[in-house]
């Protein structure tokens, strides 16, 4: 395998890395915002119920489009590869 495909790569790779770890830091931070702010039963359930509407369309669509960037781009280097 060349060499430039193979830093290419792994420089591809690391990016999707550094992607998924600042979704899961927002995540983290939206955490330790409702743990200083105290916890009552309605809280807790407003919680539940907006992570469930808000965490589909903002962290797995974040997730979605960070893994299909990285699978087309190392696609495209493979093509470019095999020319």
């Amino acid at each position: 395998m060349s060499t430039g495909l193979l830093i290419f790569l792994i420089v591809l790779f690391i990016a999707a890395l550094a992607g998924t770890f600042y979704a899961f830091k927002q995540e983290e931070n939206k955490m330790k915002k409702y743990e200083e702010e105290g916890q009552t039963v309605q809280d807790e359930l407003k919680r539940s119920l907006d992570y469930e509407t808000s965490s589909v369309k903002s962290n797995v669509s974040l997730q979605v489009w960070i893994y299909v960037i990285t699978i087309l781009l190392s696609l495209i280097a493979f093509a470019i590869y095999l020319l």
